[in-house]
């Protein structure tokens, strides 16, 4: 299992968790404050994320969701205290948009070297309660550490980043990335992606810390994001079956 995750320090009181030995190579975050810590998103469930956390720090831990698709909130039930936003609490308390199967399909579309206590057959999406319910612009106190939720739709509903504008940091799910930007499912919206990235791009950061691939993403990436999806619009091609696009460094596919 400690093979699985790789923990990498971002600064004393923040690590990444990141599944790299998954195709999906998920990123969670782990922030201490000084009563508690904030872990950002749970990943795929594949091994027990908890142990991890539980090695890092002995503060109590809220698990927040950028958003709840399968390869975000895989750890969930190994936290008692979940916050997700208000537009997919029925997404996580009974209502996930995809089957099983889909899911399963989707963990095992490339061969991966499973941990050996990890069992297909009996893996589940979590699906419970959550105790705290996020609207655009909350803050999470951790003692001595703010930490802001930013609604930002357009690749689900209730997508959010969380922004720390203290230390510049602006954790970005699956907004902002080195890889395909995926705003084709029938549950996305290619024009409210677009209006949160110019949402973002408003905001005072220093670092992107994205939900999958490379953790070293260039500090101008947010920029062309931001401008491949202007010359989309400009084309008429921002609508969903618009296609897969080619940026260099990341695609976009609507």
């Amino acid at each position: 299992m400690k093979d699985w995750f790789t923990v990498e320090r971002l600064d004393c009181e923040t690590f990444a968790i990141s599944e790299y030995r998954h195709w999906e190579q998920t990123h969670c975050y782990l922030l201490l404050g000084t009563r508690s810590a904030l872990l950002i998103d749970t990943g795929l469930g594949i091994a027990n994320l908890r142990k991890v956390v539980d090695s890092l720090t002995k503060l109590p831990v809220l698990a927040v969701t950028t958003h709840v698709h399968w390869d975000h909130i895989g750890g969930h039930g190994l936290f008692g205290k979940i916050a997700v936003h208000e537009k997919e609490e029925s997404w996580l308390s009974g209502g996930f948009p995809l089957p099983l199967e889909v899911v399963k399909r989707n963990l095992t579309r490339l061969p991966c070297d499973f941990p050996a206590e990890f069992d297909l057959a009996s893996y589940r999406i979590f699906q419970g309660k959550p105790e705290q319910i996020l609207g655009d612009g909350d803050w999470i106190d951790l003692g001595g550490r703010r930490v802001q939720a930013v609604h930002t739709p357009g690749h689900s509903p209730g997508h959010c980043c969380f922004y720390e504008p203290e230390r510049g940091y602006l954790y970005t799910g699956d907004l902002i990335y080195q890889g395909c930007l995926d705003a084709f499912y029938p549950t996305t919206n290619p024009e409210l992606f677009f209006q949160s990235v110019q949402k973002i791009r408003r905001l005072a950061f220093g670092r992107v810390l994205p939900g999958h691939f490379n953790l070293d993403v260039p500090i101008d990436l947010t920029r062309r994001v931001e401008a491949a999806f202007a010359g989309l619009r400009q084309a008429g091609k921002l609508k969903q079956g618009g296609g897969l696009f080619d940026f260099g460094d990341f695609q976009i596919h609507i």
